[in-house]
C-alpha cells in the first residue's frame, strides 16, 4: 500500500502509510468519545480519516438487543457478533485501500483473541495498528458516563431501544449487568509488541508503548491532552491598550485596561460562586485562565495571578499581524481596496 506524503502546520513534510486506530475497554469507558473526538482532530489536521463503530453496525442490522446477546459467555450470539465485527472490518480496510488515510475501529475487543484477530487481518493488507485502551477504576467516573451517555445513547433514543419508558436507575443498573458480564473475559494489553496507549481514569495517566513515526505521536499528544469530563469555557475581550491602533506597538494596558481587567475577575469569581450556591453547578473545577503573550494580555490575565489563579500564556491566541494595514481604521483600508 502506498505511503502518502503530507504537510504538517509548521511546512514540514512527513510520509505515513494507513494506521487503523482499535480502541480497546470495557462498557461506558469513553471510547466512543476518544474515537469521534480523535476522528475531529485528525480531520482537522487535513488527514482523512473515518470512524467504523461495530455498535452501529449491530443497531442497524439488528436493532437493539438484550444485554445476554453482549456476554461473551453467549454462544447463541458468538457467530452473529462475530459476523458484524468481520463486515465493519471488511468495511474499514476497503476503505483505506481506497484512499483513506487513518480509520477508527470503535469496539470493546476486550480479548486477547479478538485483538490478534484484527491484527492479523491488518498485517495482510500492511496497515499499521495503535491500540487505545480505555481503564476506569473509578466507580464515579463509570457511574456518571452510564448516566450521562449510555442511556441516551443511540440505544436509547430510538424506538427500539430497551430502554425507553425506563426508570433512570433501573436502566443504569440494567447496563452494569452488561458490564459485568465482560469483566470475566476482558484482558488488559500485555503484549509488548503491539503499538498501544493506555488511557488511564479520563486522562489522569498515560501509558504509551511502541508508538512510532510523526503521525501516531500527533495522535499521543492529542490523547494527553483529551478529557471526557464536561468544561466550562468563558471568553472574554482583552481589556483597553495604550495603543489600540497599532499592532506592532504591543502597548501596555491603559488605566482603565486594569480597572476592566480587575472587574472582569471579580465579575467572574462572583458569577461562580452564585452558580455553586444556586447549584447550577457541581463543586466548581479550578479555574485557569488563558491568555496570549502580548504584553496588554499578559498584564490583564496578572489580576487573576494576583488571588492565585492559575495562569497560562498560549501564542495561539495572539491577535494575527495586520502587516501593512496596521495602524488603519477600517475605513482606510475599505479605501485602501477601492
Amino acid at each position: 500500500m502506498a505511503a502518502r506524503l503530507y504537510v504538517t502546520d509548521s511546512g514540514r513534510y512527513f510520509h505515513a502509510g494507513t494506521i487503523a486506530i482499535i480502541t480497546v475497554g470495557l462498557p461506558a469507558r469513553g471510547k466512543t468519545h476518544v474515537s469521534r473526538s480523535l476522528c475531529r482532530y485528525l480531520r482537522w489536521l487535513g488527514v482523512p480519516t473515518t470512524v467504523f463503530s461495530v455498535g452501529n453496525y449491530r443497531r442497524q442490522r439488528l436493532g437493539t438487543m438484550p444485554n445476554d446477546f453482549f456476554s461473551p459467555a453467549n454462544e447463541d450470539t458468538k457467530e452473529q457478533r462475530l459476523t458484524i465485527a468481520e463486515e465493519c472490518l471488511s468495511d474499514m480496510i476497503d476503505w483505506l485501500e481506497r484512499g483513506g488515510q487513518v480509520a477508527i475501529y470503535d469496539a470493546s475487543n476486550t480479548t486477547d483473541e479478538r485483538r490478534a484477530w484484527i491484527q492479523r487481518k491488518l498485517n495482510k493488507h500492511n496497515i499499521q495498528t495503535l491500540f487505545i485502551e480505555s481503564i476506569c477504576n473509578k466507580q464515579e467516573i463509570i457511574d456518571s458516563n452510564i448516566r450521562s451517555v449510555k442511556i441516551s445513547s443511540p440505544d436509547t433514543n430510538t424506538p427500539f431501544s430497551q430502554y425507553v419508558g425506563w426508570d433512570p436507575e433501573a436502566a443504569v443498573r440494567d447496563f452494569k449487568n452488561r458490564i459485568e458480564n465482560h469483566l470475566p473475559y476482558y484482558k488488559t494489553i500485555s503484549d509488548p509488541e503491539l503499538p498501544f496507549v493506555k488511557l488511564m481514569n479520563v486522562g489522569e495517566q498515560l501509558i504509551v508503548n511502541n508508538v512510532k513515526g510523526y503521525l501516531q505521536s500527533r495522535i499521543v499528544y492529542y490523547l494527553m491532552h483529551l478529557h471526557i469530563q464536561p468544561r466550562i469555557i468563558y471568553f472574554a475581550r482583552v481589556p483597553e491598550s495604550l495603543n489600540e491602533s497599532s499592532y506592532k506597538a504591543d502597548a501596555d494596558l491603559s488605566s482603565d485596561g486594569h480597572k476592566q481587567a480587575e472587574a472582569l475577575k471579580n465579575f467572574l469569581v462572583d458569577y461562580r460562586k452564585q452558580q455553586q450556591e444556586s447549584g447550577t453547578e457541581d463543586k466548581p473545577r479550578p479555574l485557569t485562565v488563558w491568555g496570549s503573550t502580548r504584553k496588554h494580555a499578559s498584564q490583564a490575565v496578572r489580576h487573576f495571578a494576583e488571588d492565585d489563579f492559575l495562569v497560562r500564556a498560549l501564542p495561539l491566541l495572539t491577535e494575527r499581524n495586520p502587516g501593512e494595514c496596521d495602524g488603519m481604521t477600517a475605513e482606510q483600508i475599505k479605501a485602501s481596496r477601492d
